[in-house]
């Protein structure tokens, strides 16, 4: 056999055993027997270049690590599941479902079908592939685009490099979950532990840490795995079945993982009797599920109840009841948020809670302290709610009735001895201490966070180390930071530090909303900051704005408008974003000019976008409609004032059409956008 058949072969051979070992857990082969044919085909390549496949099993694991991840968008929007936490709750979803099918809940003769799937405890991922081949992997992200991670989901052997058997001709979405087993988290933990570095808190946690580094033969030594559950087409392209369960089905067909223990529900009381069995049998899994996921089976009935702004009408995501333990609360200590703000959480004796170590749980305020009459040396009931946040719920004996909480809640700060301030209206006590330690590292972990200037490896051990050492007293030192000064620091070498510095040097061109987000003003979330970014268009702007300039803000409220004009008119703020400007972070919106917001001539007209544009990209056309006062929406109604329309347009335009919707070409946009410049 010539060379070119023989790899063809040993490639085909050994996707098969990679499948029946990491997808249908049922190898056929040693390992030793496996190595042997990976081996072989390397061999080969390695003597034929000319036969090198990018999609062959040699080309999963990268040796160069990756720059960083650029952002892509979805095929559709990957909306979140409403939950269902008890059984009641999965009664009234199938009594809103037949509501919106007119339809009786109670058809003994022709039930409606569900189909139930384990909800894996991990994070979401969007696989494109055209033509039968893999291109792209991104994170669920904000739910329109999230981060290419493409190079380091090649490395996961469940998702296959191309798809089996008849694969689509054209470019297809296939939505899953990456999960990290729970003898691989265990694994990692040991090995971190061993190199003095802190352990994962969760499996979740160490999937989503895992996928995120920059080096993939480090990610494949994780050992990931995946299970797929939807088909997404291009819009105007035919649904790939009538029923769910046929989906799960072809994605089999096509070699993706799916988790085997979905079954098809005639009618909601046999979801409810599947929700309790897992309940029951969920710990015996090799991996963490937090629920089940429940879903209309009939796409044609789905697509007729449709889906609100966040949430499918025809899904939803059942949770498990918190596991609970009892232990010891040793001591309640109190921590000093980024805003000043200081809480109590409880410090544990350990105890395991859903597969994990215990040592802290959240005791949310002085009140609830006062509420659950807790002291030091208790023994309590602890919980992980949603099997992730671990919080004290009560104490674990009944209590007398005189019994009451001696825990006095400090006064001063423990961080730098400011006193501490509680609003009448106001739960929480504060530091008002702006250059208080403790602030400053909650609020240096928020700015470099990724939804705010996402400064990668800026993470909390390294600015624990920069404002233990003074090099770091506010978001603006970051800037004046070098490779010598952070090459100084402990498991800082030349090369890690070299990054940490581009990183932060890239962080100066970041979008203004970024900024805004990440300075930590109270009240303004990341809606907020975009809602000022886009309504004002400069931090020029904004300084100068009046409360009520931007209360008129679109989505910016009295409260938000209030807490920024606070902001703005501190002193040491000021100061604050005077540095920041000079240190060259960009302080004007991408869709304003020279600070200058464009005239608001599009306010009042809703526009959806379809289809490829030459001239810019579709998020940068949405951008300038905004700009301008214009809404941007992903449906088409009789509402709607105009559909732009590109290359390639879907079923919108065909809507437009129907409806009587004025259409704009490439060019009448930008006629239009520059007549309202």
């Amino acid at each position: 056999m010539n060379p070119s058949d023989r790899a063809a072969t040993l490639r085909d051979l050994i996707r098969h055993h990679e499948e029946r070992y990491y997808v249908d857990d049922a190898p056929e082969i040693s390992d030793a027997e496996f190595d042997a044919l990976m081996r072989e085909l390397r061999a080969i390549e390695a003597a034929h270049p000319e036969l090198v496949d990018p999609d062959s099993p040699t080309q999963r694991v990268g040796g160069r690590p990756a720059e960083g991840f650029e952002t892509s968008r979805h095929l559709a929007p990957m909306l979140s599941l409403d939950n269902a936490y008890s059984e009641d709750e999965l009664r009234e979803f199938h009594a809103r479902i037949c509501r919106g099918l007119d339809r009786p809940a109670m058809n003994l003769d022709e039930p409606l079908a569900y189909v139930a799937e384990l909800k894996i405890d991990g994070f979401s991922i969007a696989l494109t592939y055209e033509r039968g081949r893999l291109t792209r992997a991104v994170t669920r992200g904000d739910g329109i685009e999230g981060e290419d991670v493409t190079a380091n989901v090649r490395v996961i052997r469940t998702v296959p490099l191309t798809l089996r058997g008849t694969a689509p001709d054209a470019l297809v979405e296939i939505r899953g979950e990456v999960f990290l087993p729970l003898a691989a988290f265990a694994r990692v933990n040991s090995e971190r532990e061993a190199a003095g570095e802190p352990r994962f808190a969760n499996p979740r946690n160490a999937a989503a840490g895992t996928i995120r580094t920059l080096d993939s033969a480090a990610v494949a030594r994780r050992g990931l795995r995946a299970f797929t559950y939807q088909i997404v087409r291009p819009t105007g392209l035919d649904v790939p079945a009538a029923y769910h369960a046929d989906v799960l089905q072809q994605l089999k067909e096509w070699g993706c993982p799916v988790e085997p223990h979905w079954q098809r529900c005639a009618g909601i009381d046999a979801v409810i009797a599947y929700c309790r069995e897992w309940d029951t049998k969920r710990r015996s899994l090799p991996f963490d599920t937090d629920g089940v996921v429940v879903k209309l089976d009939d796409v044609a009935m789905r697509a007729s109840l449709g889906a609100t702004a966040k949430f499918p009408r025809w899904a939803v995501a059942f949770k498990f009841a918190a596991e609970r333990a009892r232990t010891k609360l040793l001591k309640i200590a109190v921590n000093v948020g980024r805003t000043g703000a200081v809480t109590p959480f409880a410090v544990l004796e350990p105890v395991v809670l859903s597969g994990t170590t215990v040592s802290k749980a959240t005791l949310h305020n002085e009140d609830e302290i006062v509420r659950l009459r807790l002291n030091e040396g208790d023994d309590v009931i602890v919980e992980k709610a949603g099997d992730i946040i671990p919080k004290v719920v009560g104490l674990a004996d009944e209590p007398d009735e005189a019994r009451q909480s001696d825990w006095k809640m400090p006064t001063a700060c423990p961080a730098c001895d400011s006193e501490l301030v509680r609003e009448t209206d106001e739960v929480v006590r504060r530091c008002e201490n702006i250059s208080c330690p403790a602030r400053i590292r909650r609020g240096l972990e928020h700015f470099a966070s990724r939804r705010a200037m996402n400064i990668e490896g800026l993470g909390e051990s390294l600015i624990d180390q920069l404002v233990t050492k003074g090099l770091v007293r506010d978001y603006a030192d970051l800037y004046a930071l070098d490779v010598a000064a952070l090459a100084a620091l402990e498991r800082m070498g030349k090369k890690s530090a070299a990054n940490v510095v581009a990183e932060i040097d890239r962080s100066r061109q970041s979008e203004l909303w970024r900024l805004l987000h990440g300075l930590g003003i109270r009240h303004v979330g990341e809606g907020g900051a975009q809602a000022l970014a886009r309504g004002l268009g400069s931090m020029a702007r904004l300084r100068a704005a009046s409360t009520a300039e931007l209360e008129a803000v679109p989505d910016v409220g009295e409260v938000v408008a209030s807490s920024v004009r606070a902001f703005l008119d501190e002193p040491h703020n000021q100061a604050l974003i005077d540095r920041l400007q000079a240190a060259g972070v960009r302080m004007v919106d991408d869709a304003a000019r020279g600070g200058e917001l464009p005239a608001q001539t599009l306010a009042g007209q809703t526009f959806v976008i379809t289809g490829t544009l030459d001239s810019l990209s579709r998020e940068d056309a949405a951008g300038r409609i905004q700009a301008r006062g214009g809404k941007v929406v992903g449906s088409v109604s009789r509402k709607t004032h105009w559909v732009v329309v590109g290359h390639d347009p879907g079923s919108k335009a065909d809507k437009a059409r129907e409806l009587g919707v004025p259409t704009l070409d490439e060019s009448a946009f930008l006629a239009l956008i520059m007549k309202s410049a």
